[in-house]
């Protein structure tokens, strides 16, 4: 993606079903799960880089000894900060106290981060402050080992005020107003709530609060606690929990909109957002990876026993699409062919941008996640080529000679790798005529391969703002002086911002909406704005559920393709001297390239949850007041 977007997070579970002493005998080392949460952590690091947490949780401790063990970072290299400072922590008490190293005992009893339920997390500061204070996992403390809670999740609510206000009416008094600190504090009110109800139980049945201790673990029954805290939730999660005593949970929302999967087997439970980060890090097939059901809680107990528990109602599945396109990792089998199947079904479209002429026509892709659906989109353009041939030789039955013949047989593709980014450039002046330079060098270019009567095709996964497009790439595509540059979008136009992970939180800075606004503009149609404004002011009252998308009735007077042509004028200006055009994937293509992850908002407006129309709107308002605030 050329438009730089900060996104997502990377959830890491790790529970270890053996006692520490198994994976010191069978894998040299009692450290085993410290060591596959670095390397779960470092394969997500595509999903945050602004911060990165590490929890772990010892089982059956004296009282006394400490339990708990937490270690974050918002260091340039975040993973590494934590996992050095672990690293030296351990390194220092083995040479301090030789006796530890091979008594696995000692080491669970004295060395930190060692323990049986370890919790990790890769963050991407999306909203609130880039401080250490910001990265997950968040701990709630107590002096009751079973009311302790640490969280971390990869998620957006769309309705923190009201969330915020149900902790008021239970009489908290949340220290922040974030969407991760409320999300805690209300599994630590039903958390609390529940442990104090079985300890009233154990001690009407003639326990004292020392032997109640192991009972309550036993008898809590976490499910019971996400049902009543996530009942009013609405947004995109995947939520991971510790409890103090040794429970441990990752619940996902109704709709499927955040990714989990689970690996289990005898000796570990492993809950990740990312399939091939398991199966890489665990050396497991893709089969073996289970998807997380949406609403489900994976529950693994004390006991080492897992259960997995409905929590909420699933809703009609819409697992992001966005996510599929761009942000995981494309080295799941899923997604890479999903990705090859985008980039073919844009064939048709860019054949007739060029008028067929593959012989003039050069082919590369914005590094680096456009690479996938640039094969797709080659293996098609050979496809067709192929065809081509093989109708001129039939046709030139024997006429042709052996020359003609080798000639026709040796067209191919033309693929050239154009666009190179330089990632150790860095917009260091923030003067804006200077910056906008930098920002115009940002990618470089392969000269010598493009001739002036050729078209030039590149694709990008996606264009969101359009910035870099302009300022930087075609500028720089342009220098190379062909014909005609055909940039081709894998994704359809992004028209609605997100509010379930994805830093798009406003409409104005999505090129799609201006392009819209351009053509309201041209077709004397602009009070349409006003009308959609005073149709969205209308709805702040409502409950969300009966809140409409009016936003659609900006773009509906247009074609897709009218909106493509103005997004074209929009990027390019007077100094470019190619012709330019923009093509999107439509999105019933989408849908046939992701037939199970039909979660599409971003595109067509048709948001998962109810908050989301609430979100739309409110972000609508903000742009027409001229409020520089986030929607939700």
């Amino acid at each position: 993606m050329s438009d730089a977007l900060k996104h997502e997070c990377g959830i890491a579970v790790i529970r270890l079903l053996k006692p520490l002493e198994y994976y010191k005998e069978k894998y040299g080392s009692a450290f085993y799960g410290v060591n596959k949460m670095y390397l779960m952590m470092e394969k997500q690091h595509n999903r945050g880089q602004d911060g990165a947490g590490f929890a772990s949780i010892k089982l059956d401790t004296k009282p006394g000894e400490r339990y708990i063990s937490r270690v974050r970072s918002v260091a340039q290299q975040p993973i590494q900060d934590i996992f050095g400072k672990i690293n030296d922590r351990i390194n220092n008490e083995l040479t301090a106290h030789p006796e530890y190293a091979n008594n696995v005992a000692l080491q669970k009893q004295h060395i930190p981060y060692i323990g049986e339920v370890l919790l990790g997390h890769v963050r991407y500061g999306t909203f609130g402050k880039n401080s250490v204070e910001s990265v997950h996992p968040f701990l709630r403390q107590n002096n009751w080992m079973h009311r302790n809670l640490i969280m971390a999740g990869n998620f957006n609510m769309t309705n923190v005020k009201e969330l915020f206000a149900n902790l008021i009416q239970l009489g908290q008094h949340p220290k922040e107003y974030t969407d991760t600190i409320t999300i805690m504090e209300k599994i630590g009110h039903f958390l609390d709530d529940a442990v104090s109800k079985i300890y009233k139980d154990l001690k009407k049945e003639g326990y004292n609060k020392r032997d109640a201790s192991p009972l309550i673990a036993e008898r809590l029954k976490v499910a019971k606690i996400l049902r009543r805290a996530a009942k009013n939730w609405d947004g995109g999660y995947a939520m991971a929990g510790l409890i103090g005593h040794g429970d441990s949970f990752v619940l996902r929302d109704p709709a499927g909109i955040r990714p989990a999967y689970y690996y289990k087997d005898d000796e570990i439970v492993v809950v990740a957002s990312e399939r091939p980060v398991i199966q890489t890090v665990f050396n497991v097939n893709f089969e073996d990876v289970k998807e997380l059901d949406p609403g489900k809680a994976i529950i693994i107990k004390k006991s080492g026993e897992v259960r997995f528990k409905q929590i909420l109602e699933p809703l009609e599945r819409k697992s992001c699409s966005f996510e599929r396109i761009y942000f995981s990792r494309g080295s799941d089998a899923e997604i890479y062919q999903e990705r090859k199947m985008l980039g073919k079904l844009l064939m048709p479209k860019v054949l007739k941008a060029i008028d067929n002429d593959t012989k003039n026509t050069v082919f590369s892709y914005i590094p680096n996640t456009a690479e996938t659906s640039f094969f797709g989109m080659i293996e098609t353009a050979e496809a067709y080529i192929n065809k081509k041939k093989t109708h001129t030789i039939l046709n030139g039955q024997r006429s042709l000679s052996a020359e003609k013949v080798t000639e026709i047989l040796s067209e191919r593709a033309r693929i050239e790798k154009i666009a190179i980014k330089d990632v150790k450039l860095r917009t260091f002046i923030t003067e804006d005529s200077s910056r906008d330079d930098l920002v115009a060098h940002v990618y470089d270019v392969t000269y010598g391969v493009i001739k002036p009567e050729d078209n030039l095709v590149i694709i990008d996964d996606s264009i969101v703002r359009g910035t870099t497009l302009k300022m930087s790439i075609l500028k720089m595509l342009d220098r190379l002086n062909p014909k005609k540059i055909i940039v081709v979008s894998s994704a359809p136009q992004i028209r609605y911002p997100d509010c379930y992970g994805i830093d798009m939180a406003n409409l104005e800075s999505l090129v799609a909406f201006r392009a819209a606004l351009g053509l309201l503009k041209d077709a004397n149609k602009y009070h349409i704005v006003e009308d959609v404004y005073n149709k969205c002011m209308n709805q702040t009252d409502l409950d969300d559920k009966h809140v409409q998308n009016f936003v659609k009735e900006i773009y509906d007077p247009f074609t897709d393709e009218e909106i493509s042509d103005k997004i074209s004028e929009l990027l390019s200006d007077q100094s470019i001297n190619a012709e330019v055009k923009i093509i999107f994937q439509p999105v019933e293509n989408l849908h046939k390239a992701c037939p199970d992850h039909l979660g599409d908002w971003y595109f067509t407006g048709n948001y998962p949850t109810v908050g989301g129309n609430r979100v739309v709107n409110r972000a609508f308002i903000n742009f027409y007041e001229g409020n520089n605030e986030r929607a939700y």
